[in-house]
């Protein structure tokens, strides 16, 4: 059958390991002194707060609307266009000393200097106490959706391969919010969901490889295990350049074209998509050979038979 863009020859991925492992290493390193020193910019869908969303009858100009909302009240706000350069969507934090509807006239006072024919849209409050569960929750669904898979590649895969997929899955969560918390980029419950489509998809093509290297394990009978890596990732090099490219293809569209509210759902899949792809090289194969699997490994376990250490019977 014919493969598109299939590999005659094999390629020594694991020629690169070593430097590549390391920087994967730094990497993590560096995400993680940037969660404990930095944080991560929680959204208003954590934090609590109001959102109002407005339709200019003409293009605004942010920095002018930012101009205007000086305020005490409408201090700290977020501005953002919305869809289009006519919609503007403002975000403000919780003030305990001012009620919701007072934050909301001061942005459409602001508004109305900017152009008086504004209409406001939509306006939303999360209360604190709901943005708490929200943050509670959504950390509760990574954890679990970790150890689920944790369960599941443990009957799946020999405890190396297994071992070597779930550091690959915790290395791309890692760097997928370091890289939110080294930018401060705003995170929010679309960019969780992000974070656990890159959870799916990384583990999708974790398996797509290790599924191979089982079988040229016990196909290959006079390889050694990094030639058998090896030519696993060769032969399915062909299945992962054509998957990532149409997934980049439409992520890069929503990135560049999908408007604010999805900015950083797009942002956490672009980053999961390139770090996911090199970590089941790099970080659960290369772990695998460094935990020492070879064939024997491979091979099922023999159920002796009972009665079997008996002598057989004389007819």
């Amino acid at each position: 059958m014919f493969e598109i863009l299939s590999l005659k020859n094999t390629v020594n991925f694991l020629r690169h390991a070593v430097p590549i492992s390391v920087m994967s290493g730094v990497l993590v390193l560096a995400s993680l002194v940037s969660l404990a020193t930095n944080g991560i910019n929680w959204g208003l869908d954590f934090t609590g707060g109001t959102v109002v969303e407005m339709a200019f009858s003409k293009p605004v100009d942010l920095n002018v609307l930012r101009s205007e909302l000086t305020t005490p009240a409408s201090e700290g706000a977020l501005v953002q266009n919305f869809g289009s350069s006519r919609d503007v969507l403002v975000r403000l934090p919780v003030r305990p000393e001012l009620k919701s509807e007072v934050q909301v006239d001061a942005v459409m006072a602001a508004a109305l200097k900017v152009d008086p024919q504004v209409l406001q849209k939509r306006v939303e409050f999360v209360g604190p106490q709901v943005g708490k569960e929200l943050a509670e929750q959504g950390g509760l669904a990574v954890l679990v959706a970790l150890i689920c898979i944790l369960i599941y590649v443990s009957f799946r895969f020999e405890w190396r391969l297994a071992l070597g997929s779930v550091a690959a899955l915790a290395h791309d969560v890692i760097v997928t919010f370091g890289v939110f918390s080294v930018f401060q980029l705003e995170f929010d419950l679309t960019v969780l969901a992000g974070v656990l489509t890159v959870v799916g998809y990384s583990l999708n093509d974790t398996i797509v490889v290790f599924d191979r290297i089982r079988e040229n394990f016990l196909k290959l009978r006079k390889s050694v295990p990094e030639e058998v890596v090896n030519i696993s990732i060769t032969q399915t090099m062909s299945r992962t350049i054509i998957t990532t490219g149409t997934t980049l293809v439409v992520v890069v569209a929503l990135f560049l074209k999908g408007g604010s509210m999805i900015h950083g759902f797009a942002t956490a899949l672009m980053m999961g998509i390139f770090v996911g792809t090199y970590s089941s090289i790099y970080v659960a194969s290369f772990l695998a050979i460094k935990l020492g699997i070879n064939r024997e490994h491979m091979m099922p376990v023999e159920i002796e038979k009972e009665g079997a250490d008996q002598p057989p019977m004389m007819p």
